[in-house]
């Protein structure tokens, strides 16, 4: 039986990054070596590096007033390195879940946090739009894509302070104007790679201005000015990233990563509106596109497990919903093909007609 793999991170890579990054494990560009034993000062790795770095760039439209570096520590390290390099006084935060809560966390650490609006009064369910961002904020930080709660912002807040974002669960699945940021970070195990690297696009000219002494590893100019290779980086996940982004490319882009999972989510969204037994569990108007929360109506509540344990038999993996929110969560990255999408949709139907 086929499986679905909708985990939400770590979560579906492409077969190409799979397959790939298996061949590379037991022999690494010709050199007789596994990836996982070779140097990464070695001139096969550092192309590899370089080129992962370089694809980012094709592919985001990063301008040359930023940089791409590979990071360790996670989504989770950066919460206390923007605030470490970029806040000097104050910041502004936009709290629309779990992550963006711990973020606003760490910055309190660091300066003056103003945390413009929030949607924790209806369990995150929505994205606040009517909020004003300080223009002595040093920076306004987002978190565009709400993996838990199922919520993704549709459009960038327009503020005249820099933005800061954290995109780990939705980063190349839409375009983006990277010139509007001055720093953009991401956990590599939702859209790039395994968990273990962490990408950050950083505006050069913003860094450094902290007025603090930063720590060596938690400074983001440690790690620009030695492209990405002050220590030891994650060789294999930064690897199998280069196999995700080449693979974006041939894809088309993404432009066409975008209309996708537009599609996708349309197809599960519609079946959750149609279906007497779902419902969704978010605004409408701020569905997100990579990860679809749903439960039971009301009135078929009872029913929850009987339905896990049905989509289970059907081969559909991962899609519990998180504890949060309960009920179900279909993650729908960029490696998720349509007819994974579909096949859950006709368990959904086909459940439906058992009751």
């Amino acid at each position: 039986m086929k499986k679905h793999n909708f985990y939400a991170g770590p979560s579906i890579l492409s077969q190409y990054t799979i397959k790939n990054t298996a061949e590379a494990i037991l022999d690494f560009a010709g050199t007789g070596l596994s990836l996982m034993e070779v140097s990464h000062r070695g001139k096969e790795f550092v192309a590899v590096n370089d080129e992962a770095r370089q694809l980012v760039k094709d592919l985001l439209d990063v301008p040359s007033t930023h940089e791409v570096v590979f990071l360790g520590g996670g989504a989770s390290m950066q919460f206390c390195m923007v605030p470490y390099n970029f806040l000097k006084k104050k910041a502004s935060y936009l709290d629309t879940g779990t992550w963006a809560s711990k973020a606003i966390k760490e910055a309190k650490i660091f300066g003056e946090v103003d945390v413009v609006a929030s949607s924790k009064d209806k369990n995150y369910t929505y994205i606040p739009k009517k909020y004003t961002v300080a223009p002595d904020s040093d920076y306004f930080h987002i978190t565009t894509n709400n993996t838990i709660y199922g919520t993704q912002l549709k459009e960038i807040p327009s503020v005249s302070v820099p933005l800061a974002a954290d995109m780990s669960s939705d980063i190349f699945s839409r375009t983006v104007d990277v010139s509007k940021y001055d720093v953009i970070y991401a956990g590599a195990q939702k859209n790039l790679a395994p968990a273990g690297v962490t990408i950050a696009i950083v505006r050069l000219e913003a860094l450094g201005k902290a007025g603090r002494p930063v720590p060596t590893m938690l400074n983001y100019l440690t790690h620009t000015e030695k492209e990405s290779m002050f220590n030891t980086p994650p060789v294999v996940p930064i690897f199998a990233a280069l196999q995700t982004l080449k693979w974006y490319k041939e894809m088309g882009g993404i432009s066409v990563l975008q209309k996708k999972n537009e599609e996708k989510a349309a197809v599960l969204y519609d079946e959750i509106d149609r279906n007497r037994l779902f419902r969704g569990t978010v605004a409408p108007e701020d569905r997100s596109l990579m990860n679809v929360c749903f439960v039971m109506n009301d009135e078929y509540a009872d029913l929850e497990a009987e339905f896990a344990a049905y989509a289970a038999a059907a081969g559909m993996i991962g899609i519990k919903g998180h504890r949060s929110v309960g009920g179900f969560r279909a993650s729908l990255y960029n490696a998720m093909p349509l007819e994974s999408v579909q096949a859950l949709v006709e368990t959904m139907k086909s459940f439906e007609k058992t009751k």
